[in-house]
């Protein structure tokens, strides 16, 4: 038996092979369905992820694990037979009484599967996570999560800011965010309250103005536009919970679209303002869409679609989809109905549907109107073409994280992510005015192997950037680069109302790094 260490590195080692090794993976497949598969060994099977860290808080805690076989090969498929991983989660002690919602593992259809569990309350002693196989304990099963480990919404904030962000495995380096703040060495905070609300607030009315002080958040709306002020205060009050946040003062647009258009070079400059989009010709702060981030908080609560449980939905085996292009959604920009156009010229190439009309609602009758779909059922078709809505297309990370071939339009809007990714590496691209999106799935689907590698590198890519707890590292992390830059110190403005933390029996813990009251004592 390998020492603890010793076989911490082996799994790495495994998973990356994993990763990169396409052609291993194929020859595998190829055996596999030529010869009966080994049966899983549960002790070679490799676990891994924040989940089984009682310092790294989440909304939702998750970890992933690799089946692998006797024989000492990863599976690449779901491993047949009746047998299943089971996972069994509890607190150390029996005196402590918290519930737990543990759904079943995800399987990702690939010998990997996803598990996910929230708490809905905290732990002094900790937890004990047991990782089953026909029986038999998984890996190093079982996992003792030594406390305490505190739920969602418990505020108990880690003051190292270095300590928090090794819990999570933080990216030294974001590159949006290095050529983000390259525009910005320095940030006069005096200049951005003068300018900032006759600039954008008059004119645009949705832009937010906070101040965190001492990690308590204020804010004042600036405009009649600032309802999505509730995803950002969501964001910074759960980040606020976990580390202790630099006093930095900033302006955040709560619209769609980016809003800072001067250059660099320009007299005088362009303004440091937050936005969930960036474009090529702004300058705004790029922060992750408020769509991923309120769905990354509310992952087994309130939402459906969220990018943990698309990973087990990702529809039909590879040869078993539909071999068309596909798209549903609003009419929110002109060359979503030239695809239904195209569609219906094309129907054997392309299944193409507005599902809503409000921008074009005169085109209804002549392109009808297609009926809702489950998001999950996109991923029978092979092909997803992903068209621009009135900025960048929110629904571009979930479908990076299926099982097909993501068809990208170019775009001037672009997410957070997005540089990180690289055209006929992660997804195929088309003109902006669709010319050649014809041409592309002709292509693919002469040429199944390749565009399959691409649809693996994509989704490879997009399953490690945008796992939930590097949301938080992000955001931490502009909120840093930004107080470092700041001329001028963080004050709580007139009109600032204080943004309070939940205080109902949710929120119930006893954090161990604050100092008890004097009625505690």
């Amino acid at each position: 038996m390998l020492p603890r260490g010793a076989r911490g590195c082996l799994q790495i080692a495994l998973l990356l092979g994993a990763a990169v090794l396409w052609a291993s993976r194929q020859s595998f497949s190829e055996a596999a369905a030529a010869e009966p598969p080994p049966a899983v060994s549960a002790e070679r099977s490799l676990v891994w992820g924040p989940g089984l860290r009682a310092e790294a808080t989440l909304p939702v805690r998750y970890f992933w694990l690799q089946a692998v076989g006797s024989d000492g090969r990863n599976f690449t498929r779901s491993p047949p037979g009746n047998a299943q991983f089971e996972v069994k989660i509890k607190p150390i002690s029996p005196k402590e009484v918290i519930q737990i919602h543990v759904p079943k593992f995800l399987d990702r259809n690939d010998g990997s599967f996803l598990m996910r569990y929230r708490l809905y309350g905290s732990v002094k002693e900790g937890l004990k996570v047991e990782i089953l196989y026909g029986g038999a304990h998984v890996a190093e099963s079982p996992y003792i999560l030594k406390g305490p480990v505190y739920h969602e919404y418990c505020e108990c904030p880690e003051e190292d800011a270095q300590i928090w962000e090794k819990s999570l495995s933080c990216p030294s380096e974001h590159p949006q965010i290095t050529e983000d703040f390259a525009v910005f060495p320095s940030i006069d905070l005096q200049r951005m309250f003068d300018e900032v609300p006759p600039r954008f607030a008059q004119k645009m009315g949705a832009i937010v103005h906070y101040t965190v002080i001492g990690n308590h958040v204020y804010r004042r709306s600036l405009g009649k536009y600032t309802d999505f002020k509730m995803f950002s205060d969501e964001m910074l009050l759960s980040l606020a919970r976990k580390v202790h946040l630099p006093d930095v003062e900033f302006y955040l647009n709560v619209a769609d679209w980016p809003v800072e258009h001067r250059k660099a070079n320009d007299t005088p400059g362009p303004l440091p303002i937050l936005s969930w989009c960036g474009s090529l010709d702004s300058a705004d702060l790029v922060l992750p869409t408020y769509d991923v981030t309120h769905s990354t908080l509310e992952t087994l609560r309130g939402v459906t679609n969220d990018l943990l449980s698309i990973q087990g939905n990702t529809g039909p085996a590879w040869d078993n989809k539909t071999e068309q292009g596909f798209f549903r959604g609003r009419d929110s920009r002109e060359e979503r109905l030239q695809l239904v156009q195209l569609s219906k010229e094309n129907p054997e190439l392309l299944d193409a549907g507005i599902t809503g009309y409000f921008f074009f609602r005169e085109k209804e009758a002549e392109l009808g109107k297609a009926p809702l779909m489950g998001f999950f059922d996109f991923f029978k078709y092979k092909y997803q073409v992903s068209i621009d809505g009135t900025v960048a297309a929110y629904r571009f990370p979930y479908l990076m994280l299926g099982d097909s071939l993501v068809i990208k339009q170019a775009s001037q809007y672009y997410e957070h992510f997005y540089k990180e990714l690289a055209p006929w590496t992660h997804y195929v691209p088309v003109k902006r005015n669709l010319e050649d999106l014809l041409e592309r799935i002709k292509w693919a689907k002469e040429n199944d192997e390749e565009v399959r590698k691409i649809a693996k590198e994509g989704q490879a890519a997009a399953r490690e950037l945008l796992q939930p707890h590097r949301f938080y590292c992000y955001y931490f992390k502009v909120f840093q680069k930004y107080a470092e830059r700041q001329a001028g110190r963080p004050e709580i403005r007139d009109g600032m109302g204080f943004v309070p933390q939940p205080d109902d029996r949710t929120s119930v813990c006893s954090c161990h790094r604050k100092k008890p009251s004097k009625e505690e004592l």
